[in-house]
């Protein structure tokens, strides 16, 4: 690294006090030196110079960091960061994917495609989503200061107002992805109880506020994102099961049926929609909206192993996601179902152990996306020490039950939300993950990009733009159309 031009501040006579804060100092290998709160007072009358640079550093910093170094400066927080290993984020975003989301992804993705658009589909998903969350991976300790939470960095590098809007995308967001979550498990235990019995006295609501009390009790029990720890073990054992046995009994159910219908259904114009609706939910399986609050948790370097569990994610971690997906259409066809277990035949037990499984690993799921708005609380309310302090377990059993009712309750009244999350994804998925990841990188790097990447990071950002609009109208005719069939609290 290059030394830097010293500025020596000599005592006379008089005192003067030198008060500045350093920005960051661009070195030509990229490197960058940062320096904060510097703050002198010493008597000086003359100040002598060396060199002929721009950069101004006083001859007494407080703190020197490289990139290479410990963060510098770190925003308060309740919740434990820095401590977890690249693996363990690995498979923190691996749960993410891998949840029983993916056993809708035939029927979702796959059927409104078909199997050129769906294969190529998944993989441009993948590696458009590894690209955008790489670029907000870098941005994690831009401008000297780490940013643990998205709505920090997009406030850092826009200003207030886009702090607020940020926070409230995100947590729009994440919160629809919880309801998501809730509605998954009550589905997850429906299907369990109709194997046994198909009397129709248990609906689909009934289940649904059963799933949502089994998330708040898991909730209290775990207090921040880096405490998951043996349970990502566990969710790991729970995403094999449903889907290696969905795998398994669609690969048996494919090689036994006769010829399936793969052609797209629907008339013409409703094509149009249901594609746009799909294409949406192909860049919803891997973006998340909260990658700054999981990089937040790793270890020093945090760039270097966030991006190490990325690559994870999106080779190994995205295989299981590919291989229910494609297996499901190819054995069902255009019948695939949304969830993907009731389409499969095979002994009960099995098929129970898939359901429980599917059941189980969401409510753990659901504790990532719900990580944010428990940090959130947690720091605005200065919950401090131990998790099992009674101050603090009351605190958890009032706030995040109280959350997670209100999540439950909505999830109950509105089964048939997933019109309402499409919509929600296209106008927060799209503008957090891919419109801001790109645009931001561009703000923060313009002084060191080529013309020609600047050009490819607008072609980005108009593309998701134009990507997010025609979602939009896609989720909003879906509304129209469904709230016509389904009723609240409905039993479907």
């Amino acid at each position: 690294m290059r030394s830097l031009t010293l500025i020596k501040v000599a005592s006379a006579g008089k005192k003067k006090s030198v008060e500045g804060r350093v920005n960051a100092v661009n070195l030509e290998d990229e490197e960058r030196v940062y320096l904060l709160s510097i703050e002198e007072e010493r008597g000086s009358s003359s100040v002598a110079m060396e060199g002929h640079r721009d950069d101004v550093v006083s001859n007494r910093p407080r703190k020197v960091y490289s990139d290479d170094q410990l963060a510098i400066e770190i925003p308060e927080t309740a919740h434990q960061i820095s401590s977890d290993s690249w693996f363990q984020v690995g498979f923190v975003l691996t749960t993410g994917i891998n949840s029983a989301y993916v056993l809708g992804y035939s029927g979702a993705v796959m059927v409104p495609l078909g199997w050129v658009g769906g294969v190529v589909g998944l993989i441009l998903a993948t590696a458009i989503s590894l690209y955008a969350n790489a670029l907000i991976a870098y941005l994690h300790e831009f401008g000297g200061k780490r940013h643990i939470r998205y709505r920090d960095l997009a406030g850092f590098i826009y200003g207030p107002k886009a702090y607020k809007l940020t926070w409230v995308l995100q947590y729009i967001n994440l919160f629809m992805i919880n309801v998501g979550y809730v509605i998954l498990a009550g589905q997850a235990l429906k299907a369990t109880y109709v194997l046994f019995r198909d009397d129709n006295d248990m609906k689909l609501p009934y289940f649904i506020a059963i799933a949502g009390f089994a998330c708040g009790l898991f909730a209290i029990c775990i207090p921040h994102l880096s405490a998951l720890r043996i349970w990502l073990g566990f969710s790991t054992f729970f995403s094999l099961v449903y889907i290696v046995i969905a795998f398994a009994l669609s690969l048996r159910d494919g090689i036994r049926a006769p010829p399936r219908d793969y052609g797209i259904p629907g008339s013409n114009i409703s094509k149009v929609f249901t594609t746009i609706g799909a294409c949406a939910s192909l860049v919803f399986a891997f973006n998340t909206g909260m990658l700054p609050e999981i990089q937040a948790t790793v270890k020093q370097p945090v760039v270097g192993n966030m991006m190490k569990a990325l690559y994870f994610q999106f080779t190994v971690g995205v295989v299981p996601l590919y291989a229910v997906a494609f297996m499901g259409y190819w054995a069902y066809g255009n019948e695939a179902s949304a969830y993907l277990l009731n389409s499969v035949s095979g002994p009960v037990w099995v098929k129970t152990f898939a359901n429980i499984s599917a059941f189980l690993q969401t409510v753990i799921a659901l504790h990532i996306f719900a990580s944010p708005m428990y940090e959130y609380l947690d720091t605005k309310y200065g919950v401090k020490g131990s998790a099992l302090a009674l101050k603090n377990l009351s605190f958890r059993v009032v706030v995040r039950g109280g959350y997670l009712t209100v999540t439950t309750l909505l999830a109950a009244a509105l089964p048939f939300i997933g019109d309402f999350m499409a919509l929600t994804g296209a106008i927060s998925t799209f503008p957090l993950t891919f419109i801001l990841a790109n645009h931001m990188y561009l703000v923060a790097k313009r002084n060191k990009l080529t013309s020609l990447q600047k050009s490819w990071h607008w072609l980005n950002v108009i593309f998701f733009g134009f990507m997010s609009a025609a979602a939009a109208v896609a989720a909003l005719r879906l509304i129209a159309v469904d709230s016509k069939n389904y009723s609240i609290f409905a039993d479907i």
